[in-house]
C-alpha cells in the first residue's frame, strides 16, 4: 500500500518542471547528483541519526559528534570520494564539529599565509588528518579589534624561538572551534615583537597538545568554555579557551609567506604582497553567503509545507477550514522568505564566481578590484546572515504553538546558524567597512575615477539623484529596469546624504562616529541593490525546463517589490518614487502572491532536503504532521515512567497536605 502524501494535492497544482528546478537549485546538474547521492548516503547511514540530538547531555552531544566525524572521514576514504564530494558528504552530516575548522580556517590559514617550505611540511599531516588544527585569533577582550590582540610572540634570538605568552586575562584566546578539548595544533595570533619593537598581529604554528596521549603542552592551559545558546545546536563544537606561559616554539613556525623574522632578529617584509591575504578572507565570507540560503532553505521548507497542512477558522456548512498558506497575512510573512532564500542562492553562485575572480586577479598582482570585492564579501555576509536568523525565527512563529516544539526543527536550526552573525566579522562592524567603501568610491568621482563592478552605478550618481520613477500601474512594477533604478536611485542618495553630513564634520572619524547609523543603513541599500541585480542577470541567463523561469521571475519581484515595501519610508524620503507608487508596488505584490501560492509546495520540494536533512517532524515530505507529533511526544525522556521520578518526595506530600514529615 502506497503511503499517504498529505501534499500530493498541493504538488498536483505545480506550473513548472520541479526536477529542472531542483538543476536550477543546486547549480548544474552535476551538482545536483553530487548532493542528492551525499543527502540520501547520510540519510541512510544510522550513525549520522539526528532526531534525539536535543535531548543528549553536553557531554553525549560531543560524543556523539566525535563518532559521526570519525565515521564520514571513514566513509569518505572508503568510497573514495573527491574533494566535492567530500565537501558535500560534511555539510549533510550537518552537525558542527571541530572538523569544520580544521578544513576551513586552519588549513586555509597555512595556504594562504605559509611559505612553500612551511606548506610541503605541514599540509600533508593536516590533509591526513595526523595532525589537527583550529583558527586561535579571538580573544576574551578583543574580537573585531584584531590590532588589539594580547597575545604576544617575542623573539628570542639566543635561541632562535619565539615565546608564546598570555599578558593578561583579556589575552585568553577565546572562542576557537576545536581549541576546547580535540585540535593538536592552532594558527595562533599574536603580537611579534622583536629587535625592541612591536611589529603587530601575526600567525604563528604552535602545538598544543601531545600526539602520544593528547595532554596539554608545558605552559599551555586549554579548555572548553561552556554551554552555549540552546539545546543541541552548536553545542556540538568544543569551542575553546587557552593560555600561554611563554610557550617556545621554533622561529620557522612563524608563517612566513608575507614576511619574516631572520635569525638575527631582523623583521623582513616579503615582496609578496600583503593584498594576498584577503583571498583567504573572501572565500570564507563566499561560503557562508553560500550558506545562509541553505539554512534559510530549510526554515522555509518547514514553514511552508506545515502552512499548507494546518487549518484554522473558515469552515462553511461544516466544511474543512481554510488551509493557514492561504491567508493573506501568512502569505505576506512566508513568500518574502521563499523569496529571498532564492535571491540568497543566486547571489551566492555568483560569490563564488566573485571569489575565483579576484584569486586569479591576485596571483598576476592586480589588486584593482580588491576593495570593491572586499566590500562585497564583508556586506552580504552580513545582509545574508542577519535575514536568515530573522527569517529562521520569523518561520518558526508562522508555524505557531508547535514551531516551538524541539521536534519542529526550527529551535535548533536558529540556534546554530545565529553565531553566523557575529564570526568572520561582527555584521554592523561590516556594513561600517562596506559604508567606508562606498564614501571613499564617490569622493573618488570628483577626481573621475569611475567605479567597478557593483558600485558601477555610483558613476551614473547625477543621474541617479535627478531621475523620477515612471511607474503609473501596478504591473509597471513588473519591469525590471524600473525595480533596479529604483534600487540604484535610493542606494546613491542614501550614499550621497552621507557623504555630505560627514564633509561637516571637522574630522572623517568625528563623522564617522556621530552618523554611524546613517552608514549602516546607506551600506544596506548598496547590499540588497546587490542581491536584486544578480536575481535578475540570473533572470537574463538560459534556463531550461517548462514554467521554470516564469517562477523565477515571479520570486524575483516578490524579493525586490517586498523589500521596497520593508524600506519605503527610505525609497520615498529620498525621493526615489512617491507615495502612490509606493501603493501600486504593494497592490502588485499581493498579485505576486496569488501566482506563487499553488506553486509554493514544489518551490520548497525543489530544494531537494531530505526528511533526515530537515529534521522537522512538521516539515516531513509526506505532510503525516499530527501523527508524527503525537509519536515524537512519546519519545520525550519524560514518558519512561508513568508516575515521574519525585512524586514520593515533592507531589505526594503536598496532595496529601503532609508538608510536616515532607523532606522538602
Amino acid at each position: 500500500m502506497e503511503p499517504l502524501d498529505y501534499h500530493a494535492e498541493e504538488r498536483s497544482k505545480a506550473s513548472f518542471d520541479v526536477e529542472e528546478m531542483k538543476i536550477v537549485w543546486a547549480g548544474s546538474r552535476h551538482a545536483f547528483e553530487i548532493s542528492d547521492r551525499a543527502a540520501r548516503l547520510v540519510a541512510s547511514d544510522p550513525v549520522f541519526r539526528k532526531d534525539n540530538r536535543t535531548m543528549l547531555s553536553r557531554k553525549e552531544l560531543f560524543k556523539d559528534t566525535l563518532r559521526k566525524t570519525a565515521h564520514a572521514v571513514k566513509r569518505t576514504i572508503e568510497l573514495n570520494l573527491s574533494e566535492e564530494e567530500t565537501h558535500t558528504l560534511w555539510f549533510y552530516v550537518d552537525q558542527p564539529a571541530y572538523a569544520n575548522l580544521h578544513w576551513g580556517m586552519f588549513i586555509p590559514a597555512i595556504e594562504g599565509q605559509g611559505t612553500e617550505e612551511q606548506k610541503q611540511k605541514w599540509l600533508p599531516m593536516a590533509h591526513n588528518m595526523q595532525i589537527i588544527g583550529c583558527y586561535a585569533q579571538t580573544e576574551l577582550g578583543h574580537g573585531s579589534n584584531v590590532q588589539g590582540l594580547e597575545t604576544t610572540a617575542t623573539f628570542d634570538p639566543q635561541t632562535d624561538e619565539f615565546v608564546i605568552h598570555s599578558p593578561t586575562l583579556t589575552s585568553s584566546k577565546w572562542w576557537p572551534g576545536g581549541l576546547g578539548k580535540v585540535s593538536t595544533h592552532a594558527v595562533v595570533y599574536a603580537r611579534l615583537r622583536t629587535d625592541g619593537q612591536d611589529y603587530g598581529v601575526h600567525g604563528f604554528i604552535v602545538q598544543l597538545r601531545s600526539l602520544d596521549d593528547h595532554s596539554p603542552l608545558p605552559g599551555i592551559t586549554v579548555g572548553d568554555i561552556g554551554m552555549k545558546f540552546g539545546s543541541g545546536a552548536y553545542n556540538s563544537m568544543d569551542n575553546g579557551l587557552l593560555r600561554f606561559d611563554h610557550v617556545r616554539i621554533p622561529r620557522n613556525q612563524m608563517l612566513m609567506r608575507l614576511s619574516q623574522v631572520t635569525r638575527e632578529g631582523k623583521y623582513v617584509q616579503s615582496d609578496v604582497p600583503r593584498q594576498l591575504v584577503y583571498g583567504t578572507m573572501v572565500y570564507v565570507r563566499q561560503i557562508i553567503v553560500s550558506e545562509a540560503s541553505c539554512a534559510l532553505s530549510r526554515a522555509v521548507c518547514i514553514a511552508t509545507r506545515y502552512s499548507a497542512v494546518r487549518r484554522q477558522f473558515g469552515s462553511e456548512n461544516g466544511g474543512p477550514e481554510t488551509q493557514v498558506i492561504n491567508y493573506k497575512t501568512q502569505q505576506s510573512r512566508l513568500f518574502p522568505l521563499l523569496a529571498s532564500a532564492y535571491a540568497f542562492r543566486f547571489v551566492g553562485e555568483w560569490m563564488k564566481w566573485l571569489y575565483t575572480d579576484v584569486s586569479k586577479r591576485l596571483q598576476a598582482n592586480d589588486f584593482s578590484t580588491l576593495p570593491e570585492v572586499h566590500a562585497c564579501a564583508a556586506g552580504l555576509k552580513s545582509i545574508t546572515t542577519s535575514a536568515t536568523a530573522d527569517a529562521i525565527e520569523e518561520c518558526r512563529k508562522l508555524c505557531g504553538g508547535h514551531g516551538y516544539l524541539s521536534c519542529s526543527g526550527l529551535p535548533e536550526l536558529f540556534a546554530v546558524y545565529i553565531p553566523n552573525c557575529t564570526y568572520e566579522g561582527d555584521n554592523i562592524v561590516m556594513l561600517l567597512q562596506v559604508s567606508r567603501f562606498l564614501m571613499k568610491t564617490i569622493s573618488r568621482l570628483v577626481s573621475g575615477k569611475m567605479p567597478v563592478g557593483t558600485a558601477a552605478y555610483l558613476g551614473r550618481v547625477e543621474h541617479l539623484m535627478q531621475c523620477h520613477c515612471e511607474v503609473q500601474r501596478a504591473e509597471d512594477w513588473l519591469k525590471h529596469s524600473i525595480i533596479l533604478e529604483a534600487f540604484e536611485a535610493r542606494s546613491a542618495r542614501m550614499s550621497v546624504a552621507c557623504a555630505e553630513s560627514l564633509s561637516r564634520f571637522s574630522t572623517p572619524e568625528e563623522g564617522f562616529g556621530e552618523i554611524s547609523a546613517d552608514l549602516v543603513e546607506a551600506a544596506v541599500a548598496h547590499c540588497q541593490l546587490i542581491i536584486v541585480s544578480k536575481f535578475i542577470e540570473k533572470l537574463q541567463q538560459d534556463i531550461p525546463g517548462k514554467g521554470v523561469k516564469t517562477q523565477l521571475e515571479n520570486l524575483c519581484n516578490v524579493y525586490a517589490l517586498s523589500l521596497l515595501h520593508k524600506h519605503l519610508g527610505h525609497f520615498v524620503s529620498t525621493g526615489c518614487i512617491t507615495p502612490k507608487q509606493g501603493a501600486l508596488a504593494n497592490e502588485q505584490l499581493r498579485s505576486l502572491y496569488s501566482q506563487v501560492r499553488p506553486n509554493a509546495i514544489a518551490l520548497v520540494d525543489a530544494f531537494n532536503h531530505t526528511d533526515h536533512y530537515l529534521g522537522s517532524v512538521l516539515g516531513c515530505y509526506d505532510g503525516n504532521v499530527y501523527q508524527k507529533l503525537y509519536e515524537e511526544a512519546w519519545k520525550s525522556p519524560l514518558n519512561d515512567t508513568v508516575v515521574p521520578d519525585g512524586y514520593d518526595e515533592y507531589i505526594r506530600p503536598l496532595l496529601k497536605q503532609h508538608f510536616r514529615t515532607a523532606r522538602l
